[in-house]
């Protein structure tokens, strides 16, 4: 049992006593699992209306609650790490994504059920950077990319199969089913990881600095409160309840950003950006997050309203995607390993670019099987740019920043995804609402939609171009 001691400081853990393998699993299952009751419950958003009635702005707050906790928790997450055992955080993840899910499956009304969803989001929230940071520190360099590929296969995974299973488990089983599926499973991951988890990070204790926490939970959580609210059709980009809470969002982490960079142990070191190719990484990780929650709302939308299919129907159109996404990964993680980010992520970009293009032509008359092709291609696209372009800008980082790199990562992740969403939600609505019907239409409310879908998905064309442009300044880091 001395190893819990030493790992209070990892440099002074042998390697030879770390077992990395199923401390790399524990975490992984834990965020498949945490991931999976995420993306799975979208499904079930008018069963719960019609349950409570309420209406879908209202049912909107289960997602934007979620992300409004991880865009406060996740920067915080770097003071975390340094003050508590891998151990500890790892077994309050689990504690409060179990709790939350009992909470959940037993609600009896709306307000609990929300409120079960932000102690779900403070599981995740403590869980995805852990799992970033333990990852770096357990395995060597070379190792890296292979290992990161496999947590994409989980992260990737998990949402892709969230919708399909929920549209099955929701028709037969209700809603709550699909709490009390994940239970157990969570329940295995905390068993598992109190045999196998180990602590592997550096305890610092870092002086607490209340100011910049409270700047940072203002900053970021402002602008994922206001960007949700525009996403949620909440009110056009003028009205007070969206531009105020980006307004001070933004000048809370200006703040924040000077006060750090006074400070001699900041909460978040912003010093992670002098190094390029983090920079490069950071940037490409939300262009590309950017991409993947646009297409993630705008799909289902045209599937459901432009091809009018069912939801179970069009999960399923998007699941050979996700599954072939997941399943890449792991294969992009191993070319990582061997040819460095350029051979992958160059070619990843244009994939997206050309299909984000391709996107903005889609019709009422469009064949699933065209849809499926395409949206699998992206998403091969996708798996070629988000962890080699991660992996790629952590290995530039000492090892005492690691912390730091992670909470920023996973932050810009959860900021790009609730821009990403907004953005195009709005660009949407907006092409819907400008349609002007020809003589010949015969369904007028699918084709406006499709109309403002083709109008959206400019907005993962503009960001593929960008991405594209960057990645020819990629270079691989040479880490020892």
């Amino acid at each position: 049992m001395g190893l819990s001691k030493q790992g209070l400081a990892a440099t002074s853990i042998e390697q030879t006593k770390i077992r990395p393998i199923p401390i790399a699993v524990s975490l992984m299952i834990g965020a498949f699992i945490g991931l999976f009751s995420e993306t799975a419950l979208n499904m079930a958003f008018t069963n719960i209306m019609t349950d409570f009635h309420i209406d879908a702005h209202a049912v909107q707050w289960l997602t934007t609650g979620y992300l409004l906790v991880l865009g406060i928790l996740v920067p915080v997450s770097a003071l975390l790490l340094q003050w508590f055992t891998t151990r500890q955080l790892f077994n309050a993840s689990l504690i409060f994504s179990i709790i939350g899910t009992i909470v959940a499956a037993l609600s009896p009304n709306f307000e609990l059920l929300l409120v079960a969803r932000v102690i779900q989001a403070i599981g995740t929230g403590l869980l995805l950077p852990l799992m970033t940071n333990v990852i770096l520190v357990i395995f060597p360099p070379h190792k890296r990319g292979s290992v990161m590929g496999l947590m994409g296969l989980v992260i990737m995974f998990a949402p892709a199969v969230g919708p399909t299973l929920s549209g099955f488990i929701v028709d037969r089983l209700g809603w709550q089913s699909i709490f009390w599926i994940s239970l157990p499973l969570l329940a295995l991951t905390f068993v598992f990881g109190l045999v196998y988890m180990q602590n592997v990070s550096t305890i610092t204790k870092p002086k607490i600095d209340i100011l910049s926490i409270i700047l940072s939970s203002i900053g970021f959580g402002g602008i994922v409160f206001g960007f949700s609210s525009a996403g949620e059709g909440a009110g056009s980009w003028g009205e007070p309840g969206v531009f105020i809470p980006i307004a001070i969002g933004a000048i809370a982490l200006v703040l924040f950003a000077v006060r750090q960079l006074r400070m001699k142990q900041p909460m978040l070191n912003l010093r992670v950006f002098k190094f390029p190719m983090f920079s490069i990484g950071v940037l490409m990780v939300f262009l590309c997050m950017m991409l993947i929650l646009s297409t993630s709302i705008l799909l289902p939308m045209y599937l459901k309203g432009g091809l009018l299919l069912t939801a179970f129907a069009a999960g399923l159109v998007l699941l050979p995607g996700g599954i072939i996404n997941g399943l890449m990964s792991p294969v992009t993680g191993r070319l990582f390993d061997k040819f460095g980010p350029k051979f992958l992520v160059i070619p990843g970009f244009i994939i997206t670019t050309i299909l984000s293009y391709l996107f903005t032509n889609v019709t009422t008359e469009t064949p699933q099987t065209t849809i499926i092709i395409m949206h699998t291609c992206i998403f091969i696209g996708v798996a070629m740019i988000m962890m080699p372009a991660q992996t790629n800008g952590l290995n530039q980082l000492p090892r005492a920043y690691y912390p730091d790199g992670s909470a920023v990562m996973n932050t810009l992740q959860q900021i790009a995804g609730a821009i990403g969403t907004a953005v195009a939600v709005s660009i949407m609505v907006a092409g819907q609402a400008s349609y002007v019907p020809s003589a010949g239409t015969t369904n007028p409310m699918a084709e406006a939609l499709t109309s403002g879908v083709q109008n959206a998905f400019m907005l993962a064309f503009v960001a593929s171009i960008i991405g594209l442009i960057a990645s020819f300044f990629i270079k691989r880091v040479n880490v020892k």
